[in-house]
């Protein structure tokens, strides 16, 4: 497996306590928390091939006065594979999302909610869920679509619209062994995710962490997003919910965002970031963390002592 940075600002920050949620179907989710105990909580949700460790830039900033929850997505990271080709699906993904809820929040404790890709697919695929109403504050949507991926993706621009999903398809699907960490490997994954002013550093860390992740989970997850489905559950997002996106993604469009937000019944708009590709937390930490900073000040600060009295009286 491929090491990740021990040092530098991409590198994972050590948590100040670990936890393992169990999912309904028995899968165990890795968490990680960070940050005072007494603060504004914050979940992060990470995407596709990525794990906790691409959160750490983010993480080293909100930490300082926010609880920061982070875990990962089963067959990533340190929570374990799923079992079976069923325990890879947009369910699954929600019900992870509810245990790790319900495992690292109080009774009735509340948090904004952030999804990267994947991650923010996570949320999607919950809006229906009662916990969600009941959990999050409002959630925001970082890079990410809720359908046609293989159509819309411009990884390869294809003018054949048969082609170019077949194409994106077989990117999404394959298990083959993507090997060291390479000159060439970094080439190809900045083309990929990232935009053309992603710094070595920036390159170095995702290279790592995307390169971290088991084949096997790669390609079942792939085939999940392969297959997306999610505009009705958009147009069902129960909470306060912004989106950001970067203009020069080449996975999920910007096309894709704009269509979520417009689709949103409590939508908090949608910021674009000039140039910056799909890993808009690697490439523009200080922007992603600004506007989660801007959603919990708006609605994620914890309840003052006078506040709770106030309801218990």
């Amino acid at each position: 497996m491929t090491r990740l940075l021990k040092t530098g600002p991409y590198a994972p920050p050590e948590p100040r306590r670990r936890l393992t949620a169990s999912s309904p179907d028995g899968a165990r989710i890795n968490i990680e928390i960070h940050g005072p105990q007494d603060a504004p909580v914050v979940v992060l949700a990470h995407g596709w091939t990525c794990s906790t460790a691409f959160w750490a830039p983010v993480i080293r900033d909100l930490a300082a006065d926010h609880r920061v929850i982070a875990y990962d997505q089963r067959g990533h990271g340190r929570s374990p594979a799923a079992s079976s080709p069923g325990g890879y699906s947009t369910t699954a993904l929600a019900d992870d999302l509810g245990a790790v809820l319900d495992a690292a929040l109080e009774p009735g404790e509340q948090a904004v909610i952030v999804g990267h890709s994947m991650g923010a697919m996570t949320i999607i695929a919950a809006a229906n869920r009662p916990y969600l109403r009941e959990r999050a504050t409002a959630t925001v949507l970082v890079s990410t679509g809720a359908s046609r991926l293989r159509l819309e993706s411009k990884v390869f621009p294809i003018r054949i619209k048969a082609l170019r999903k077949l194409a994106h398809r077989v990117m999404l699907v394959s298990k083959a062994p993507m090997g060291p960490v390479t000159p060439i490997s970094k080439r190809l994954l900045k083309y990929v995710t990232m935009g053309p002013a992603a710094t070595p550093e920036q390159l170095d860390a995702c290279a790592r962490i995307v390169q971290s992740c088991p084949r096997k989970p790669r390609g079942e997850w792939g085939r999940v997003l392969a297959g997306l489905e999610l505009d009705a559950e958009v147009r069902r997002m129960p909470v306060p919910t912004a989106v950001i996106q970067g203009t020069a993604d080449r996975l999920t469009p910007a096309v894709h965002a704009r269509r979520i937000e417009a689709a949103l019944p409590q939508s908090e708009g949608l910021t674009e970031l000039p140039g910056r590709g799909h890993m808009t937390p690697v490439e523009s930490t200080e922007d992603v963390v600004a506007l989660i900073r801007e959603i919990v000040k708006k609605y994620g600060q914890p309840e003052t002592a006078e506040e709770k009295a106030e309801k218990s009286a």
